[in-house]
């Protein structure tokens, strides 16, 4: 799941903001976590499981958080000729029954699209490049997933080849058909 990604790279600011919103909720959080990153970059696999187990309504508040407040930066980021229609289209997404799960989910999969690190070649693979890719009007979800396997097969496309990304694709199309079942 999204805290078990956040976790497994703890490294990403990420992983402290979720820590802090699990302490600050009451779990119990392992005490090495309160000093960021923990020693040796990673938390112990065991550790890590416990914790995952223990703070599911933590993660999902953890992922709920960080789509609202992807949109603002998003909005931010994009072309101003492009904003109307990724708002617009954010807003058709999530008014689908399926909707905010797969905002939710491909936002802490693939990110924002706004950092520099989100892009190969120039060309980003994240929430703001699917919704810019979506047209405007039709089948909202359908073309929300359709727009993200085409921007991930972008993003494998021009990846280094040394990364051999290729061989990750089938396991994010498996994903992302989650969002129209």
């Amino acid at each position: 799941g999204v805290a078990a990604r956040v976790l497994r790279h703890p490294l990403r600011a990420s992983g402290q903001h979720l820590v802090s919103l699990a302490h600050a909720s009451g779990a119990c959080v392992p005490p090495f976590t309160h000093r960021w990153p923990p020693q040796g970059g990673r938390l112990p696999e065991q550790l890590r499981r416990k914790f995952l187990s223990e703070t599911i309504a933590d993660q999902a508040r953890f992922a709920a958080l960080r789509l609202e407040q992807a949109l603002p930066k998003i909005i931010a980021a994009a072309s101003p000729e492009s904003r109307k229609k990724i708002e617009a289209n954010f807003h058709r997404v999530a008014a689908e029954p399926l909707g905010p799960y797969a905002l939710m989910d491909y936002v802490n999969f693939k990110g924002e699209g706004v950092a520099p690190t989100e892009r190969y070649n120039g060309k980003g693979w994240g929430l703001l490049q699917v919704l810019e890719a979506m047209p405007e009007t039709g089948p909202s979800l359908s073309q929300f997933k359709s727009a993200a396997t085409e921007i991930l097969t972008q993003r494998v496309s021009h990846a280094p080849p040394a990364r051999n990304e290729q061989w990750w694709l089938n396991g994010w199309n498996k994903r992302l058909a989650t969002y129209v079942r």
